[in-house]
């Protein structure tokens, strides 16, 4: 294939993917970066994404602006920018293969045992875990964003068991990332990832990115609130056994 062609292929799929989460599919959008870099080199096409992201945050945030969990967002956000930095210092020293590697797994026996114990529809109680714990899950999407744009497994770790209604689960995410999205833009910046070059690849994808948000946000709202925690939990099992095949494979 003709490397242009590639790329844009993967770029538009890689985006239209991104916005469909951000638009309320959460976890889905971990599968944006791996389709990106098989286009463009994954230093670049992470770089092409941050813009990406952050126009797609003020979409998904608008939409869901009377939606949010003020207690989780005090809880994880400091643990958020804790694991941003902590990305940055150690991106050199640590495998991104690895990484992801033990992300997925952790990721799918979590989708695992969420759908077991709720399997048949059975009533859960929500989850009472400690603030402590939401702060280190905090650490661990901050870290794995900052290295791969693929924090959002630790987040829902921590946030799907407590149960919340389905419009405040995707504005609660929805603003989170939006915040920890604006925390990775001055290790972006230091490292000299805002070209040019770059700017304007993000510029020309802006209006799927923008539309496939929108899309996302009009499909969430479609989905009856008793399954969407389903889907959820399979979108994690996915997107594990996705991470894993990535991280064997590079």
């Amino acid at each position: 294939m003709n490397p242009d062609l590639l790329y844009f292929t993967c770029a538009i799929v890689a985006v239209v993917i991104s916005g469909l989460a951000k638009g309320g599919f959460a976890g889905a959008g971990a599968l944006a970066m791996p389709i990106m870099a098989l286009g463009v080199d994954p230093v670049r096409g992470a770089a092409i994404m941050l813009p990406i992201l952050i126009l797609q945050d003020v979409v998904s945030v608008w939409a869901f602006r009377k939606s949010w969990d003020a207690h989780i967002l005090r809880v994880m956000l400091p643990g958020m920018a804790v694991g941003v930095g902590l990305g940055y210092l150690f991106a050199a020293q640590v495998s991104e293969s690895t990484v992801l590697g033990a992300l997925g797994a952790i990721s799918m026996l979590f989708g695992l045992q969420r759908l077991w114990v709720e399997r048949g529809g059975a009533i859960v109680l929500p989850s009472s875990s400690p603030d402590w714990m939401g702060f280190l899950f905090g650490i661990g999407s901050g870290f794995t964003s900052q290295i791969a744009h693929a924090g959002s497994p630790p987040f829902q770790m921590w946030v799907l068991p407590k149960r919340l209604p389905r419009d405040m689960l995707v504005g609660t995410t929805a603003v989170a990332f939006a915040a920890m999205n604006w925390m990775k833009v001055p290790a972006y910046a230091a490292l000299g990832q805002f070209t040019t070059r770059n700017l304007m690849a993000t510029a020309m994808l802006a209006p799927v990115a923008i539309g496939a948000t929108f899309a996302g946000v009009a499909l969430v709202r479609r989905v009856d609130a008793a399954r969407f925690y389903t889907l959820i939990y399979v979108l994690m099992v996915l997107l594990g056994l996705k991470l894993i095949v990535d991280a064997l494979m590079a």
